[in-house]
């Protein structure tokens, strides 16, 4: 009952205040709520299918519960069949509606991006960050990067303690809903930053641009249900799963491809 009480409670906030806004491709989900006899069942990624398109559905690379205790499974579960399924199916009606955007890549969208497309902008950055966000967690995963990105990260930061602050400043620090992102430039150089929504460094106008490699949803519906308010402890918790092997292909991929 604390469960389904606790769900509640997350998505009503979650999805009842936006639910003001035009009826148009934006990053609303309608979940429906179980009632409080309904027994909550939990699917399998594997289920989960996103209509046809331009644009695949990431599988997920590991069970929902897989990440426990750090994220539990019903957050898993919700995000991915609910929230992500529904940008990536918005995104594909959009792209379709475009011939302009026939098969070009995720990133190119981004980086062309009209930021005054409401619908696109919240739906593309809501499909590349969500898929950014699954393959950089793992389970038995976190700890510290080791030989070339432990390397860089000292040489950027002065130490994995100072990047770990500066990263987790970043995302207990973003106003609203967001992502925290560790960037890579041109040159080779990390650093950090956070973006509001569904934005992210890809995009025009952004304070610190770069080639992500690393990033953290800090939206509510990311981590309420365990955490509630205290998203300092989630932040804490991610860490236990960062997938720091695809985190260092990611940066060797951007810094060897000119």
């Amino acid at each position: 009952m604390k469960r389904i009480i606790a769900f509640a409670l997350c998505f009503s906030f979650t999805f009842l205040l936006p639910s003001c806004n035009k009826k148009k491709l934006t990053e609303v989900v309608e979940v429906p709520l179980p009632s409080a006899e309904e027994k909550l069942t939990i699917g399998q990624p594997d289920d989960v299918t996103a209509e046809e398109g331009q644009f695949a559905l990431a599988k997920l690379p590991y069970e929902y519960n897989a990440l426990m205790p750090s994220i539990d499974i019903l957050t898993m579960e919700v995000h991915y069949s609910k929230h992500y399924l529904t940008y990536t199916n918005n995104l594909n009606k959009l792209v379709a509606a475009d011939p302009l955007m026939v098969d070009l890549a995720i990133e190119d969208i981004l980086k062309k991006l009209d930021m005054n497309n409401a619908d696109l902008r919240n739906n593309a950055g809501g499909y590349y960050n969500h898929t950014h966000f699954w393959e950089g967690m793992a389970p038995k995963a976190g700890g510290q990067p080791k030989d070339t990105l432990a390397t860089v990260i000292t040489r950027d930061f002065g130490s994995f303690e100072v990047f770990k602050n500066q990263f987790s400043d970043a995302a207990e620090k973003q106003f609203g809903s967001g992502w925290a992102w560790l960037v890579v430039d041109k040159a080779g150089k990390l650093s950090v930053t956070s973006t509001p929504n569904q934005d992210n460094p890809l995009m025009p106008n952004q304070t610190v641009k770069g080639t992500p490699i690393l990033c953290l949803d800090v939206w509510e519906h990311a981590y309420y249900l365990d955490y509630q308010y205290k998203r300092k402890k989630y932040i804490e918790a991610f860490f236990k799963v960062i997938n720091w092997k695809k985190v260092t292909e990611r940066y060797l991929e951007a810094t060897t491809t000119k």
